[in-house]
């Protein structure tokens, strides 16, 4: 299953995450229902994945067909994020593009880098068969990237919740697309890609994608106080809303 699939309101199960979840204290599982109950708005509008005039013509000027993405909304990247991506690879002609969460981003990164002079996406998930369908999605429109499963386990650099095992990682990325793990693992749980953030390029990017939500804006809040040499600003396109940092 991948992310042109029509999928449950819900992200998909971590089964991986199981050690993580015993580990849940009775504090974290209070914290977890309750962002449930605070960003209910959050996750309603989140099921709007864009209108189709807007996909058509991103699709249009991707030169991919119009049924490459048929179904966005839920936990999947909608247009405003995907517009972001677009635009950012087309202006700043990234060549090394790191991702957490694949899906429907991997497919419009990989093929804006082919069309902007090429460029190296490496792209994680906890999900191997999301993984294997996600490399064959590309596949069938003759494109590929670095499709790696990371498992989940907990969260390094004093974060809650469980990150990406994703192993050593390259200096100098150009552009980190943070959409992964869930909100559902913990509210904070992508505050953890900041451990990464010291291999970030000079110029270079970071995109948080469901910024509006509550756990992210305090996610951000603390970044921001960590991290004085990169420049943030909440980009409001879409639905779910995107935060953006570049390193100056």
């Amino acid at each position: 299953m991948t992310s042109r699939e029509s999928t449950r309101f819900l992200p998909i199960a971590d089964h991986g995450a199981a050690a993580g979840t015993r580990l849940r204290s009775p504090a974290d599982w209070a914290m977890l229902l309750g962002f449930a109950a605070l960003q209910w708005p959050w996750l309603l509008r989140s099921l709007d994945g864009g209108r189709r005039r807007a996909k058509r013509a991103l699709l249009d000027r991707l030169h991919l067909p119009h049924d490459s993405l048929p179904n966005l909304g839920s936990w999947k990247a909608d247009m405003g994020l995907l517009t972001l991506i677009t635009d950012h690879i087309f202006a700043a002609r990234p060549k090394l593009v790191v991702e957490f969460g694949a899906g429907a981003s991997t497919l419009i990164i990989a093929r804006a880098l082919q069309m902007a002079g090429g460029g190296r996406l490496i792209s994680f998930d906890q999900h191997q068969a999301f993984v294997d369908s996600t490399r064959a999605w590309l596949a069938d429109h003759g494109l590929e990237a670095d499709l790696r499963t990371a498992p989940l386990r907990p969260a390094p650099g004093g974060w809650p919740g469980l990150w990406y095992d994703h192993g050593p990682l390259p200096d100098g990325i150009d552009l980190m697309l943070i959409d992964g793990p869930p909100w559902t693992v913990h509210p904070f749980t992508r505050g953890a890609a900041a451990t990464l953030f010291s291999q970030i390029a000079r110029g270079g990017t970071i995109m948080l994608d469901d910024a509006a939500r509550p756990g992210e804006r305090i996610v951000a809040r603390r970044w921001r106080k960590a991290w004085p040499d990169f420049d943030f600003r909440l980009s409001k396109y879409g639905s779910k809303g995107t935060l953006i940092a570049t390193r100056r």
